[in-house]
């Protein structure tokens, strides 16, 4: 089984090939570009430089949000374009999870969370491998008073909003230890292992059936609801 997989859901751009298991290549950018100028030809010279060609590949994943919205639009419909017509599976899967997977083999609370504004994250709860909530939008404060509520009082943090939510927590009854640098950034290598083992429990989809999933509305959309509030 190869699987070529992709992260666009925040500032890095990463992807990756996996056979059978183990990872054939991975390349990762973080750039001044823009994931719609780097992520194509990242892809094509990292198949090129495998002795790979688009057809070899078995099935496609993507990280489907949550994250930027343009980044996971950009990370899905490039996936969907790559497996159009190929009747090969996609995959689609939670940044998060993924995120998370960078901390695989660290005992204890892991909790990723990426850069939401406003004093907001996306985050979620692991623990020992095991999710322990769903993909969450919270502010800060009420991350913090779930996690201590669950008893998560030492943790480790990934995912872009790493040094928001490690300042933030700083002095407080939660601790955080610290990441190495390269396990903080989304890594299209775990996207691929979280793919493999969907896969293996028969969840593909097709590229039609591929979305992404990003837990609010977009930025536009708030702003027009908010005007429409106002007209009121």
């Amino acid at each position: 089984m190869l699987i070529l997989a992709i992260d666009t859901s925040a500032n890095t751009a990463t992807c990756a090939l996996l056979r059978d298991g183990r990872m054939l290549a991975l390349y990762t950018e973080n750039g001044l570009l823009t994931h719609s100028e780097t992520m194509l030809p990242m892809i094509e010279n990292m198949l090129s430089k495998a002795a790979v060609k688009i057809g070899d590949i078995d099935a496609f994943a993507v990280s489907e949000g949550p994250g930027s919205f343009t980044g996971v639009r950009i990370g899905v419909s490039l996936i969907k374009g790559l497996a159009f017509n190929t009747q090969k599976p996609c995959i689609g899967v939670s940044t998060l999870a993924a995120l998370a997977k960078n901390l695989d083999g660290y005992d204890g609370y892991i909790v990723p969370v990426m850069d939401a504004r406003r004093n907001q994250v996306y985050t979620a709860v692991f623990k020992d491998g095991k999710r322990l909530t769903q993909d969450m939008l919270l502010p800060l404060d009420e991350l913090k008073t779930r996690l201590i509520e669950m008893g998560a009082v030492n943790i480790r943090l990934c995912g872009d909003g790493y040094e928001l939510a490690r300042g933030y927590f700083a002095g407080s009854e939660i601790t955080v230890t610290e990441t190495s640098p390269l396990l903080i950034p989304q890594n299209a290598l775990f996207v691929a292992l979280i793919a493999d083992e969907l896969l293996s429990l028969g969840e593909g989809k097709t590229d039609r059936e591929l979305s992404a999933h990003y837990l609010r509305a977009s930025q536009a959309e708030r702003e027009l609801k908010e005007k429409l509030g106002a007209v009121k």
